[in-house]
């Protein structure tokens, strides 16, 4: 039960951190005018939430000057392999 209980949790973390990041990366394409406080308030919350993952992984990628950020690429790599040890930890200790 603690088991399922753990695995669960870790899994519901992670997929909304998945989806906190894709919702970054597609509301980085929209540029809506300044007017719009509902569109700028939850860009900043999602920032907010989401930066110190990306923050330190872009700190280490090469500025090559591409325009391209491939931290959320990276950072939703390493997440679903930190959540896959996580789960397979578990299991193992229970």
């Amino acid at each position: 039960m603690l088991e399922y209980f753990l695995i669960q949790t870790i899994r519901t973390l992670f997929n909304i951190m998945f989806w906190l990041i894709l919702a970054r990366v597609l509301m980085s394409w929209l540029r809506p005018s300044s007017y719009n406080r509902l569109y700028w308030d939850v860009h900043n919350v999602i920032e907010q939430l989401t930066e110190p993952i990306l923050g330190p992984i872009r700190s280490k990628l090469p500025t090559g000057g591409m325009g391209l950020d491939l931290s959320p690429i990276i950072a939703i790599f390493l997440m679903r392999l930190l959540e896959g040890l996580l789960v397979t930890l578990i299991v193992q200790i229970f």
